[in-house]
């Protein structure tokens, strides 16, 4: 049976909670990790979130799984994790894979404009 798009993000949404920046910064002071998962050209644009990682969308299950010889040390499953993209629909999707891969706390802060207009820092890179 195949599936659209459209039906994905519909579940990642019902399965990964968004987040407002307030928490996500809440979050983020009590040792969550937070990801930006845009492309490289992207984040090199605009910058990230203050203390983000980016790893995007293409390698996000190869360095969440500890099983790959590509795996992030800071990518843990006792750690909540915070995603977030453009818009939304990039870190609803990647929440949800990190949900398929074991972890637990993860979280769609949604896009990086909304957060940056919310108020969270920017880094320039």
């Amino acid at each position: 049976m195949s599936t659209s798009v459209k039906q994905m993000l519909a579940q990642a949404n019902d399965d990964v909670p968004r987040v407002s920046a307030e928490d996500a910064r809440k979050l983020v002071e009590e040792g969550a990790l937070l990801v930006d998962v845009r492309d490289g050209t992207e984040v090199a644009a605009s910058g990230k979130l203050a203390g983000a990682t980016h790893v995007s969308r293409g390698m996000l299950e190869f360095r969440a799984d500890s099983e790959t010889p590509y795996h992030d040390a800071n990518f843990r499953k006792d750690r909540a994790i915070i995603v977030y993209c453009a818009s939304g629909g990039r870190s609803a999707l990647a929440g949800k894979a990190l949900k398929d891969l074991g972890y637990q706390r993860v979280f769609n802060l949604g896009g990086f404009k909304d957060a940056v207009e919310a108020g969270l820092s920017v880094d320039v890179i």
